[in-house]
């Protein structure tokens, strides 16, 4: 019996049987259906957070005040303060060194932005000229901060798009002023729509000298500063650098935390994808379940289908035959379950994306492949038993049914 004969008699099989194959192929679809699902929601968390990171700019190192301990505790978390907090000075130290390309201080603090009769709270940023490069932000009209010396005061600011359109509406808002906390400064840019990165929406905020932020807030240190290095290989250079420089500079005291871009992105991608793999790994089990219930059909139908197996054995059809003949039923019904979970997984996940454009839920091609794999494999795995019993039945008695 050639294979095309084979997989015409497991078609016929499981045609006499409508109702009882198109409930085994659903039990198997919403199996690898839960896997495709699952999986995409995996990935797409796992592929924000790295576009997110990205965001933050390449090459990027960032300085931390406070030494992280073997404890797993953020830099001065236990102690509510750190050893010595960062200054301007510290960043003016840092633009000097060997394989650095940019430096941008950063202060963040929340105060009220307001012109005339209209007012809102909102985020403030204080940064130097470089932050517009490091974090890859882009200006819709004007021009970003002023270069120069970071402990220059310069009161101009640059507007997020909704702090403009809530302040100005359809006016540009360029060259006007506006005040932010107690004092006034002169809108000299505003930020393109970026929406969500890494926590704040940048359209909601106003950035400001990093000197101006600290008159503000009243303030000395600084709450971040970030490097860029001047290429991928220069980071772990730079990294030594940083830590080297602000050593000496606090009197011989390493009291800052270094972390490099990749590095954050590197734990987040093996956390993400450890939780793809559970999440997928959860879904599979309805494909044992799935399994199971084929193998109890397979049981059924090998009783039920004594006649049948006798006279093909009467008529030469060896044992192996016979199992090959119920092998390729399991995989027929297994293979259109899993077809189906595969279109039904695929269409949730495009409906996921449409509800939640930010989170890019889509099953990864291995997914997918190991979706269906998984589904033929437990069907055979599960179909093997009752083929074997098949395989072995005496024509004779099968043929007397006994």
């Amino acid at each position: 019996m050639t294979l095309a004969d084979t997989f015409r008699l497991a078609w016929s099989a499981l045609a006499s049987q409508p109702r009882r194959s198109a409930l085994i192929a659903l039990a198997m679809s919403i199996g690898v259906g839960a896997v495709v699902v699952l999986t995409a929601l995996g990935e797409g968390a796992r592929r924000y957070v790295l576009d997110q990171f990205a965001g933050l700019g390449t090459n990027l190192v960032i300085v931390i005040p406070g030494r992280a301990e073997t404890t797993g505790a953020a830099p001065g978390v236990l102690s509510g303060q750190t050893t010595r907090d960062l200054s301007l000075a510290d960043a003016e130290a840092l633009r000097h060194l060997r394989g650095v390309a940019r430096v941008a201080p950063l202060n963040v603090g929340s105060a009220q932005v307001s012109r005339g009769a209209l007012s809102r709270d909102t985020v403030v940023l204080g940064s130097s000229a470089e932050m517009l490069e490091v974090r890859h932000m882009k200006l819709a009209q004007g021009r970003f901060l002023p270069p120069g010396p970071l402990d220059r005061a310069t009161p101009v600011c640059v507007l997020g798009e909704t702090i403009r359109a809530e302040l100005f509406g359809g006016e540009g808002g360029l060259n006007q002023w506006v005040r932010i906390g107690d004092r006034r400064f002169r809108v000299i840019g505003v930020l393109a729509p970026q929406g969500q990165q890494m926590g704040f929406n940048t359209d909601e905020t106003v950035m400001v000298p990093v000197a101006a932020a600290q008159q503000m807030f009243n303030v000395t240190s600084l709450f971040r500063i970030l490097v860029e290095a001047q290429g991928r290989a220069a980071v772990p250079t730079v990294k030594e650098a940083l830590v080297a420089t602000l050593k000496a500079r606090h009197e011989n005291t390493e009291d800052v935390t270094v972390i490099t871009q990749d590095a954050v992105l590197a734990t987040f991608d093996q956390i993400l994808t450890a939780l793809t793999l559970a999440v997928a790994g959860i879904g599979a089990i309805s494909l044992a379940v799935a399994g199971i219930l084929i193998m109890n059909v397979m049981l059924v139908s090998v009783t039920q289908r004594r006649h049948e197996i006798g006279l093909l054995k009467a008529l030469g059809a060896p044992g192996p035959t016979v199992r090959r003949l119920f092998l390729a039923e399991a995989a027929l019904m297994a293979g259109l379950g899993a077809l189906g979970g595969v279109l039904t997984g695929q269409a949730a996940s495009a409906a996921l994306r449409g509800l939640y454009p930010v989170l890019p839920a889509a099953a990864p091609a291995w997914a997918l492949a190991a979706a269906v794999g998984t589904a033929l494999g437990a069907g055979l795995l599960f179909a093997w038993l009752p083929a074997r019993n098949a395989a072995r039945l005496d024509a004779a008695q099968a043929l007397a049914r006994r």
